[in-house]
């Protein structure tokens, strides 16, 4: 009876949290299903010939010899300035939760989950003049363990349970982009395995500025926990791990404004997820002018961002030897209403006990946000944010700090908090990086939540259920290795 009465108060809500999953085997995803196939078959095929180049490389020692062909000769001219990148890494970790009994996994049993994940990526950058040059990357993805097999089960109670019910952040689908470009290779009850491209972009360079088209990743703004400025696909305040950022489909455009600066334009081509077509409605288009007065820096925003406006100001210099960044948008809704976002931070290195120290401080304030957090999340706007990963917070006011002291020159010990200053509640991460090798890092931390009950980080019940939404304290282990490897001048010989 009380898991009945869970699952009726839970589906009372259910259109307000979650959004539909993709249909993996649906007609009109069947043709860039196939895409998708036909641009790895290509990634396969350079790597082939690169590798038949190479060997053609060495077995001519870098000389092109006397007795070539004319033909020979111009087919050698003809590759001879193509260069290649590789390079990429490989990432496990491992996670321990601590599941308490009054989230939404009290059903199907609570206590520690562990679990675990590896991460394979293979990048690769072809040069084929100083003026052209294409990136790919190629991401595959195993994740197992008892959250999985949980949700798994969860599912069997609630069919239309979101994978990120607990977690915030881009979902890993490729349904509002206009490649589908990801694909779920083998699924079990307690694990899941995944392919996609990340990057797959061709790359134009001029005198005057540059043009990439394709899926490629794009940071803006100068925020370091929180980036109101960065419309596409941001990372979450609580990412240790920032080496690659979720790509999109887009044209970017760049232009030298000769000594004033640069100017940057962006359209970001989506598909609208309840019908599969490409809309502008779904798409983005955006400029951003940078230019420097001075010591200091300036960006100046504008945005149509799905279906609202978006124009915003950003500025860093120093004061002293203190490095200081002030990022402020302001979002016009479709449904009239607007909103102020505003970060401000100012970070500062010193030596202290013959040990090097950096820290910072960021105060970020969310004009979106409430203080009542379940009223929040029947707020459709910050619904929407929350589904396409672009807000992280409920509140309106956080002040976070972070400090980082280099214990050895090859071991760092961290400690982040983020603090909604209202509550107040937040997150606190230590973690420890060591660089075991040049290549070869290992990191280990925590994620600690704290609050009271109906705070934001503390916990507060969902709408018309008695499930609370605290995120769980976690502790958590990565090996990462780094891998890279350049050939060039490939000569095609005939024998």
């Amino acid at each position: 009876m009380a898991q009945k009465s869970f699952a009726t108060n839970f589906l009372k809500t259910q259109d307000l949290l979650i959004w539909d999953e993709p249909d993996w085997f649906c007609k009109t995803r069947y043709c860039l299903k196939r895409n998708y196939l036909r641009a790895f078959l290509v990634f396969i095929l350079v790597t082939v010939f690169q590798c038949g180049s190479l060997l053609a490389q060495t077995r001519s020692e870098n000389k092109e010899p006397p007795y070539l062909s004319s033909a020979q000769s111009s087919q050698s001219s003809l590759w001879e300035n193509i260069s290649t990148h590789w390079g990429g890494r490989f990432k496990t970790t491992g996670f321990a939760s601590r599941i308490t009994d009054d989230t939404i996994f009290e059903p199907v049993g609570t206590g520690t989950y562990y679990d675990a994940s590896a991460n394979f990526r293979l990048t690769n950058e072809t040069f084929f003049s100083d003026a052209v040059f294409t990136e790919i990357h190629y991401e595959l993805l195993w994740v197992g363990g008892d959250s999985v097999r949980k949700q798994n089960e969860l599912r069997d109670i609630f069919p239309n349970l979101p994978d990120n019910v607990l977690f915030l952040g881009a979902p890993l689908t490729d349904d509002r982009r206009l490649m589908d470009l990801t694909d779920i290779i083998k699924e079990e009850d307690s694990w899941f395995l995944a392919q996609r491209l990340d990057r797959l972009y061709i790359a134009l360079l001029g005198e005057h500025g540059s043009l990439r088209i394709g899926r490629q990743a794009i940071t803006w703004g100068n925020g370091f926990v929180f980036n109101p400025m960065d419309l596409f696909n941001p990372f979450p305040p609580t990412a240790i791990d920032r080496d690659y950022k979720v790509g999109d489909d887009m044209i970017n455009a760049q232009y030298s404004l000769k000594q004033f600066g640069d100017l940057q334009l962006l359209y970001v081509a989506r598909r609208n997820p309840d019908n599969d077509e490409v809309e502008f409605d779904q798409a983005s288009l955006a400029g951003k002018l940078h230019f420097a007065l001075g010591t200091n820096e300036f960006d100046v925003l504008a945005a149509k961002h799905f279906e609202d406006h978006v124009i915003g100001a950003g500025s860093r210099g120093y004061l002293g030897n203190t490095a200081w960044r002030l990022d402020t948008t302001w979002t016009f809704l479709d449904d009239g209403d607007d909103y102020l976002s505003l970060v401000a931070n100012m970070d500062y290195s010193w030596v202290w006990f013959r040990k090097n120290f950096y820290g910072f401080v960021e105060y970020y304030y969310n004009g979106l946000g409430k203080n009542n957090y379940a009223d929040a999340l029947l707020d459709p706007n910050i619904n929407e944010r929350l589904a396409r990963g672009e807000l992280f917070g409920l509140g309106r006011n956080y002040l976070s700090a972070h400090i980082q002291i280099e214990l050895h020159p090859l071991v760092k010990a961290s400690f982040t908090a983020i603090n909604n200053i209202e509550d107040p509640s937040g997150i606190l991460q230590p973690y420890v990086a060591w660089d075991i090798t040049q290549n070869l890092q290992l990191t280990g931390g925590l994620n600690l939540y704290y609050g009271d009950r109906g705070s934001e980080f503390g916990g507060f019940k969902l709408p018309g259920t008695d499930i609370r939404s605290k995120s769980p304290d976690n502790a958590y282990l990565w090996l990462i290795h780094y891998f890279k490897r350049q050939f060039y001048n490939f000569y095609l010989i005939s024998t």
